[in-house]
């Protein structure tokens, strides 16, 4: 009973993560306000701000489960009369992912100013292998695919995802798992362009490099493979190699920390709205405005 997270947590800490993401949630909202603005606002038992702010601070945590997630917040953080109930705070952050999405974007823009972003591809996968020729979740959308790190097949989704070299996530796709990481490479790195970009064997595309560099002045790096005429120095692969980590490292904090491969959401929408939560928590940390 002890080893529960609301023993364990220390609630100082909780209550100054909060109010960090609350100060930067009520800088940024204002910028868009005439978005949120529909009837009956006086009604509202707690401010947009207030619900976004909850959201992140959720993800921040760890949380996978938004009914766990709620009973958390009106034990701790605010009492029930004070806070919506469950099945309307999911509604509201689902009707809020816009705004998510938006402070995600323009913290996405700083990472414009870093020194290179790397290129890679994370599998989401959705049910158990010997559940995958019969699950029922995002039928239609998931597919099954190959990750080529395990060696295995997987059901599920596919998140293309670039970041700086200071771990800052910019462009994001997701995908059905079936997808390659070159098809969906051009629409991840022209969403926020930044001019230098890394990649795996597996973006290994000169048709790719050549579009991408004549129509967005982006360049893309990527080995080569043994029978390919280019060469390329052991120190230069060596140098690509080490740059390529911190991608990795993103992964396994995104993973490990922030639960992004263990998201419940049955619904695109609400999908979409945790994993923009969860991506604008790991910025905000990443950038110093809050603290893990």
């Amino acid at each position: 009973m002890q080893e529960h997270f609301h023993f364990t947590i220390d609630q100082a800490k909780i209550q100054k993560q909060y109010a960090a993401i609350l100060f930067f949630v009520s800088e940024q909202l204002p910028c868009i306000q005439m978005y949120l603005q529909r009837r009956n606002c006086h009604l509202l038992k707690q401010e947009d701000e207030v619900i976004i702010a909850i959201h992140i601070l959720g993800k921040l945590l760890g949380f996978t489960s938004e009914r766990a997630w709620h009973r958390f917040v009106i034990g701790n953080l605010f009492s029930k009369d004070l806070f919506p109930e469950r099945s309307r705070y999911n509604r509201r952050c689902r009707a809020l992912g816009f705004a998510i999405k938006w402070m995600r974007h323009q913290l996405a823009k700083r990472g414009q100013h870093h020194a290179y972003a790397v290129v890679d591809s994370l599998p989401i996968e959705l049910c158990h292998s010997s559940r995958m020729y019969r699950a029922k979740r995002f039928r239609g959308i998931a597919d099954i695919g190959n990750c080529a790190s395990k060696k295995t097949a997987f059901d599920g989704l596919k998140l293309h995802l670039q970041v700086t070299d200071q771990g800052l996530p910019m462009g994001y796709v997701v995908t059905e798992a079936s997808c390659h990481d070159r098809v969906a490479a051009e629409t991840v790195m022209t969403q926020i362009p930044h001019p230098y970009n890394l990649g795996d064997k597996g973006y290994i595309s000169q048709k790719l490099q050549k579009k991408l560099y004549e129509e967005h002045r982006v360049a893309f790096w990527t080995p080569v493979r043994k029978n390919q005429r280019i060469l390329q120095s052991d120190a230069w692969k060596q140098w690509m190699k080490r740059k390529r980590k911190v991608i990795e490292t993103v992964f396994s904090i995104l993973v490990d920390s922030y639960r992004i491969t263990e998201i419940r959401a049955n619904s695109v929408s609400g999908f979409e709205t945790a994993l923009d939560g969860i991506l604008l928590a790991y910025s905000l940390v990443v950038l110093g405005l809050v603290e893990r």
